[in-house]
């Protein structure tokens, strides 16, 4: 860990997306590498593709992890360490069946379908379990404006709330919506004072985050109404270069993967100063302590995202 990081921001174990290094880690709060995959350099140069996002399934079994840039989904088996199912076709991106252009943030529901926004062709997508089968896509392939459910911008990111609807980030116009599986849209707002809005959901009761890809970036929380309730835009050497996601922990910190920065950090929102850090700032690397490109983040259960939100999560 960077110096004077503190194991006691984090609530347990933190799984990174290593995009660059093709891998994904599991890193406890001493910065120790608990879990690794694939688990040799060999099968993550051939045919593991850079995983972007990677989320822990609501059963705790499986890592879903999406490959945004080769255009493909895998399904992991955490105890087997194996990849047991892959959607799309690696390197070739479509909108026909069977085929993604980018896709983002792909996470499994409850009863097994599999969520993705499908960014550039403009999609959000439910797939069927074991096959490929839209069992409902939102948005019109390649309709790429603000006019949900029936078009999004370029749609980066659909995360559950607490109130069983799902937040769907527009990077187009910089626009969040509130919408349930069935389509219906409760609410569409813009975070305020960002550029590009990246894999927004809830901060807490009433309270939405965001990431904003740019540089300096910044994470903003903020309401339905588009007000802004809190903001980290650091200047200087912790300024913020592309941070894609950031996830509010139970213990009330922040936690962020700070891309071209090279590095995944906790963020006191109290003290507005960063208490954890992996990862050396602006230096990629393969050894412990180094990160190439983290472009994803989710904790272990009990703490995992998908588990934290399993009781409410809407069904299609």
């Amino acid at each position: 860990m960077a110096p004077g990081s503190n194991p006691r921001a984090l609530p347990g174990d933190v799984l990174i997306a290593d995009e660059d290094n093709h891998r994904l880690l599991l890193v406890d709060p001493q910065g120790r590498i608990r879990w690794e995959f694939p688990s040799n350099k060999a099968s993550r140069q051939g045919t593991f593709g850079p995983p972007d996002d990677a989320f822990v399934s609501p059963n705790g079994t499986m890592i879903v992890a999406t490959q945004e840039m080769a255009d493909t989904i895998s399904l992991i088996n955490i105890a087997q360490r194996r990849v047991v199912r892959r959607y799309g076709h690696p390197d070739i991106p479509g909108s026909a069946r069977n085929f993604f252009s980018h896709p983002d943030d792909a996470m499994l529901l409850p009863g097994g379908d599999l969520l993705t926004a499908d960014i550039v062709n403009c999609r959000i997508l439910i797939l069927a379990p074991g096959r490929f089968h839209v069992v409902r896509q939102f948005g019109t392939t390649s309709s790429c404006a603000h006019d949900p459910p029936h078009a999004f911008g370029s749609p980066n990111g659909a995360f559950p709330l607490t109130d069983g609807h799902y937040l769907i980030t527009e990077i187009n116009g910089d626009w969040v919506d509130a919408i349930d599986l069935h389509g219906h849209v409760y609410w569409s707002t813009h975070p305020p004072g960002v550029a590009y809005p990246s894999d927004s959901n809830q901060a807490g009761p009433g309270r939405y985050i965001t990431a904003d890809y740019s540089t300096p970036g910044q994470i903003v929380i903020f309401n339905r109404h588009g007000r802004a309730l809190w903001r980290f835009r650091p200047t200087g050497k912790n300024a913020l270069n592309h941070p894609s996601l950031a996830l509010q922990l139970p213990n009330g910190n922040i936690l962020v993967n700070d891309d071209y920065n090279d590095r995944v950090i906790v963020i006191n929102p109290r003290t507005n100063r960063i208490v954890w850090q992996y990862g050396h700032r602006g230096v990629a690397g393969t050894a412990p302590g180094y990160l190439a490109n983290p472009d994803g983040v989710d904790m272990a259960p009990p703490y995992s995202l998908l588990i934290r939100y399993a009781g409410s999560m809407g069904r299609p």
